[in-house]
Order: structure tokens, then C-alpha cells, then sequence
């Protein structure tokens, strides 16, 4: 009796998932492997060895942003964590309330902030300083991902560190362990799968990303995101896309199994799948 009811409440799920995970990948995985005639041939994914450096530059920037981000996030969750109730609730408002907005309306407005007319180059001008171009450079599409995610990676690791228990700091200075001890010794392990959680949460959006790196990067830098959305709209070429989203759907699969390997030596709460 027990087991039927679980399987008629995992009834929806199964069926949602079948619908919108299961059938799109193997509608991908059909396009990945046949031409525009709907044949069988492998030309889609012998042509990506002609992508190589979109995939490469892809996984170099965002794993910049994803270790700027969590050397922004941990200092400040854990700062958070020790404040008072009422304190975190504002602060935590404050991180999530630029999510309210969607994520182009902010990618856009930082793009008229760093235009060579905005507001940053007419505070110079006004300084006369001298401006700079921001847009078009890798660093402005870094900043673009470590802006829009960072909330991703604060609020996995501010939830593991605000539910440790002070007993257990207060227990490890009595027994003589100094600032940094304390840090290394009990934090660190503990709010490992918080950090672990974060990492992923970043580096998944980030190494697939095409809008922020389309308007931020001003159309100098074409991520393996970009690539795919010009292959798709501009071209019409859905194969070649499919190709190039199976071998995306792969890497990502790849991380997370690996992040899940560090977050099953540190505790069932970093499980990410």
C-alpha cells in the first residue's frame, strides 16, 4: 500500500519530467546525430573540433567568475551568519532584491553603465581622469556573471553557516584553537557543502551563458553559449547546434558529478543531484 501511494505522488513528477527533461534531450540528441535531411551522420560532431577555444573560453571565464564570486560570497556569509536575526533578514533582502529584476534588464543596464558614454566614464571625465573602453573586454563579461550569480553562491553557503552550532566554535577556543584554527579546522569543513552547492549553482549558468556575454562583451566574445544561439537563430542550423549543446549538457554533467564526489565526503546537505 505504502509503495503505491509514493508512486502515485511521484506520478506528476515523473511525467513532468519525462515531458520536459527526457524528451527535449533526446530530441537533441536526434539532431545531434543526423543532417539537415534528416539522415544519420557524424559531420555535426566532427565539425566541433572547429569550437574548441568557444568551449575553452567558456570554462576559463567561468570558472574566474565562479572563484571571484565565492572569495565575495564566503566572507560575507560568514559575516552575515554572525549578526543579529533581525540583520540578516534585512541583509539577505538587500542580496536577493536585485533578483527581483530579470536578469536582461540588468545585464542591460550594466551595459549603459560601462557604454564609453556612461555613467562610469563621465564620472572620470568630470575628475578628468582619463576614460577607458569597458565594454567589448573579458573583464566586463566576468563582472557580468560574478554580478548576476553572486546571490547563487551566498545564499547555499550563509544556510549551512547559519545553522552551525555556536557550542561547537565556543568548545574549539576552550580547547585553545586561535581565529584561524577555528576557521580552518571547524567552518571550513562544515560549510563545505554550502560552498560546494554555490560552486555549481555559479558554474553551471555561467559556462552556458550567451546573453551576458553577447551584450557585455559588445560581440567581441563568443562563449561556446553564444556560438550556440548564432547556430540556431542566425543560421538555421539546428544540427550543428544540437551538437554543440550535447557536448555543453556533458561538461555540465561531468562538474556536477564531481562536485557530487567532494559533497558526498562532506555531508548528504551538499548533494547537488
Amino acid at each position: 500500500m505504502k509503495k503505491s501511494t509514493n508512486a502515485l505522488l511521484n506520478a506528476p513528477y515523473a511525467v513532468w519530467a519525462a515531458i520536459f527533461v527526457v524528451v527535449p534531450l533526446f530530441i537533441v540528441l536526434i539532431y545531434a546525430f543526423t543532417d539537415g535531411e534528416g539522415n544519420f551522420s557524424f559531420a555535426n560532431i566532427l565539425a566541433l573540433k572547429d569550437y574548441w577555444y568557444n568551449f575553452l573560453l567558456s570554462l576559463l571565464y567561468s570558472l574566474i567568475a565562479t572563484v571571484i564570486t565565492l572569495l565575495i560570497a564566503y566572507p560575507f556569509a560568514y559575516a552575515l551568519s554572525k549578526t543579529a536575526e533581525k540583520t540578516q533578514r534585512i541583509q539577505m533582502m538587500l542580496v536577493m532584491l536585485p533578483m527581483w529584476m530579470n536578469l536582461l534588464i540588468r545585464t542591460y543596464s550594466w551595459m549603459n553603465i560601462l557604454d564609453k558614454n556612461g555613467v562610469i566614464n563621465q564620472i572620470l571625465t568630470a575628475m578628468h581622469l582619463p576614460t577607458g573602453e569597458f565594454l567589448g573586454t573579458p573583464g566586463a563579461v566576468i563582472f557580468g556573471m560574478v554580478y548576476n550569480y553572486l546571490p547563487y553562491m551566498i545564499l547555499p553557503i550563509y544556510t549551512v553557516m547559519a545553522k552551525m552550532d555556536p557550542a561547537l566554535i565556543e568548545a574549539a577556543r576552550d580547547l585553545g584553537c586561535n581565529g584561524f584554527n577555528v576557521w580552518r579546522r571547524l567552518v571550513l569543513p562544515l560549510s563545505m557543502p554550502g560552498v560546494i552547492s554555490g560552486i555549481t549553482m555559479v558554474f553551471v549558468p555561467s559556462v552556458s551563458t550567451f546573453y551576458i556575454s553577447q551584450k557585455l562583451g559588445n560581440g567581441k566574445i563568443m562563449l561556446i553559449g553564444d556560438t550556440i544561439e548564432r547556430q540556431m537563430q542566425m543560421l538555421n542550423n539546428y544540427n550543428l547546434g544540437a551538437a554543440l549543446s550535447l557536448v555543453l549538457m556533458i561538461l555540465i554533467l561531468v562538474s556536477m558529478f564531481i562536485m557530487n564526489r567532494f559533497a558526498d565526503k562532506n555531508g548528504e546537505g551538499g548533494m547537488i543531484v
